[in-house]
C-alpha cells in the first residue's frame, strides 16, 4: 500500500524504530497479511523501506507520530523497535501523549525488565497497556520467525497475542511465542535467554580452543566436527553456525577467518543484567558468569599484553603426557562429552534464575513453556529444549534440571570425560573457565559437605554472626575472645 492510498484503510499494528530489525519485523508482519503502518524519526527509513519492500504486503507510511497513531485501528498497537533507554522513554512518551485509554505501546527492544516494570505502571495509571516483549533471532528470525516472550496484562496479550504467534517461528505446528507473566517478565525471560546464550557460545569457544591447542586440529577440521556435532545431541542453531564461521576462508589473506578477528569479545550488557539480577536473588549462575567475565578478559588489551611474560614453563606440553595413549580422536569425544554436560549445567543455572525471578516478582512462569518457545527462531535454540520442555511437563516443581532422570543420566555419563577434558586444559595452560565452573558446580551441588562451615565459623569469629549446628536447631556463637564457650542465640 502506498502513501497515496494511505487513507483507505487502517493498519492492524504500527512499527516505529526501521532499523534492521525493526523492519525486519515489519515486513513480517505485512508478508503475514497484516496492514502494518510505519513511522521513523529520520523519515528516510520509512521511505527506503516503501522503495525497497513495499510490494511484500499492505503497509502505511508516516511522516510523524501523529500521523503514526492516526493510521492504527482501535484498540491501537504500536510495535517500539529502537535503542534500548532513553530513545524508548522518549518514544513511548509520544506514543502516550498521542493515544487514548486501552490503546497498547509494545517494547520490542531488549530493555532492562525493571525499566520495563516502571513503564508498565505508569501507562497503566495512565489507561494505557504496555507489553514488554523480548524477541529473539537477530536480524533473518525478525523477518522468518523469531521466538517472542511478550509480558504485560492479561488483557493486552488478548489483543497483541495472536498477532504476535501470527509471526513468530512455529515448531512441531506450534507458535514460539506465549504469554509470559506480569509487566517485566517478558523482558527478563529475554535476559536470561541472552545469558544463556553467552554462556553456551563461550563452552562451544573453549570446546573449539582444546581442540586446536590440545588435539592439534586445524579450523577446517573442527568445523567438521561442529559440523558432525549438529547432527546428534548437540544440534542447535549455534553449533550449526560454529561449524560455517570456522570453515570460512578470509578472501584477503587466505587463512580461516577466525584466526584474523581479533579475540576480543563485545557485549551489549544483558548478560552483565543476568548476573546482577542472579547476586540480587542469590542464584548461583556461575557458567553465565563465568562467560560475562570471559568477554571482560577478551577485551582487556592492555592486561593481557602486559601479562605475556607470566610463568608457563612447567606446563605439560601435549595430550600424551598428560593421559599417555589418548588420540585425538577419543578425546575430541571427551571435549563432546564435556560440551554438553557443561551446556545442560548452564541452562539449569538459567532455569534456576527464572525460577527464582518468577517467585520474586509473582511472575508465575511456566518453565517447560519457555523451552518450547525457545526451540525455534532463537539463537539458542537447540534440539535438548524439548528435553527440557518434557522435564518441567513430568515436574512443574522440579528443583533443577540435573535431577530429571534424563538429563542426570546424561551429564553422569558424560562425567569421566568432562573430568579428563579440564585436567588437559589445567595442565596444558588452556583457559577453560566454562567447563571448569560447570564441574565445579555440578560437584558442589552434590557433595555432602562444602567448606562453607569453616567460612561460617570464620564469619562468627570476627563478626559474631552466628551458625548453626548439624545436631540440633537454633543458632550460635562462640565466645572467641572469651572463654569460646558457646552460646544460643
Amino acid at each position: 500500500m502506498t502513501s497515496s492510498d494511505s487513507t483507505s484503510a487502517l493498519a492492524d499494528i504500527g512499527v516505529t524504530g526501521l532499523a534492521v530489525m525493526g523492519a525486519n519485523i515489519a515486513r513480517n508482519l505485512a508478508r503475514h497479511g497484516h496492514t502494518v503502518a510505519l513511522h521513523n524519526r529520520s523519515a528516510s527509513r520509512v521511505d527506503e523501506l516503501m522503495t525497497k519492500h513495499g510490494s511484500e504486503g499492505n503497509f502505511i507510511p508516516s511522516a510523524s507520530i501523529t500521523e503514526f497513531v492516526a493510521s492504527l485501528k482501535r484498540p491501537r498497537r504500536a510495535l517500539i523497535m529502537v535503542q534500548a533507554g532513553a530513545a524508548t522513554d522518549a518514544v513511548i512518551e509520544q506514543l502516550a501523549d498521542a493515544m487514548e485509554p486501552g490503546d497498547i505501546i509494545i517494547d520490542g527492544g531488549n530493555a532492562l525488565y525493571t525499566d520495563t516494570q516502571r513503564r508498565e505502571k505508569a501507562l497503566r495509571e495512565r489507561g494505557l497497556h504496555f507489553v514488554g516483549a523480548g524477541i529473539s533471532g537477530g536480524e533473518e528470525g525478525a523477518l522468518n520467525g523469531p521466538s517472542i516472550m511478550p509480558g504485560g496484562s492479561a488483557e493486552s496479550y488478548e489483543y497483541v497475542g495472536p498477532l504476535l504467534e501470527s509471526v513468530a517461528a512455529v515448531v512441531e505446528g506450534a507458535p514460539c511465542c506465549t504469554y509470559i507473566g506480569t509487566d517485566g517478565s517478558g523482558h527478563y525471560v529475554k535476559m536470561v535467554h541472552n545469558g544463556i546464550e553467552y554462556a553456551d557460545m563461550q563452552l562451544i569457544g573453549e570446546a573449539y580452543q582444546l581442540m586446536t591447542s590440545a588435539a592439534g586440529l586445524s579450523a577446517n577440521e573442527a568445523a567438521e566436527v561442529f559440523a558432525e556435532w549438529n547432527s546428534g545431541v548437540l544440534e542447535s542453531y549455534l553449533i550449526e553456525i560454529t561449524s560455517e564461521v570456522l570453515g570460512h576462508t578470509d578472501a584477503e589473506t587466505g587463512k580461516p577467518l577466525v584466526d584474523v578477528i581479533v579475540d576480543a569479545a563485545g557485549q551489549k550488557g544483558t548478560g552483565r543484567w543476568t548476573v546482577k539480577s542472579a547476586l540480587d536473588l542469590g542464584v548461583p549462575v556461575t557458567g553465565i558468569a563465568e562467560a560475562v567475565f570471559a568477554r571482560a578478559v577478551s577485551g582487556s588489551r592492555e592486561l593481557r599484553a602486559a601479562s605475556q611474560g607470566l610463568a608457563g614453563a612447567e606446563l605439560a606440553t601435549s595430550l600424551t603426557e598428560i593421559f599417555p595413549g589418548t588420540d585425538v580422536e577419543s578425546f575430541v569425544a571427551d571435549i563432546h562429552s564435556a560440551l554438553y554436560a557443561s551446556k545442560v549445567v548452564a541452562y539449569a543455572q538459567g532455569f534456576d534464575q527464572l525460577a527464582a525471578g518468577s517467585r520474586e516478582y509473582g511472575w508465575d512462569l511456566k518453565l517447560g513453556d519457555l523451552a518450547r518457545i525457545w526451540r525455534g527462531g532463537c539463537i539458542i535454540r537447540a534440539q535438548f529444549l524439548g528435553r527440557i520442555s518434557d522435564a518441567y511437563a513430568a515436574n512443574p516443581q522440579l528443583p533443577s534440571l540435573l535431577l530429571d532422570p534424563y538429563f542426570r543420566d546424561a551429564v553422569e555419563s558424560a562425567a569421566a570425560s568432562w573430568r579428563r577434558v579440564v585436567t588437559v586444559a589445567a595442565q596444558l595452560g588452556v583457559p577453560a573457565p566454562g567447563f571448569s565452573s560447570a564441574l565445579a558446580y555440578y560437584d558442589s551441588v552434590r557433595a555432602k559437605r562444602l567448606p562453607a562451615a569453616l567460612i561460617q565459623g570464620l564469619r562468627d569469629y570476627f563478626g559474631a554472626h552466628t551458625y548453626e549446628r548439624v545436631d540440633k536447631p537454633g543458632h550460635f556463637h562462640t565466645q572467641w575472645s572469651g572463654d569460646r564457650s558457646e552460646i544460643s542465640n
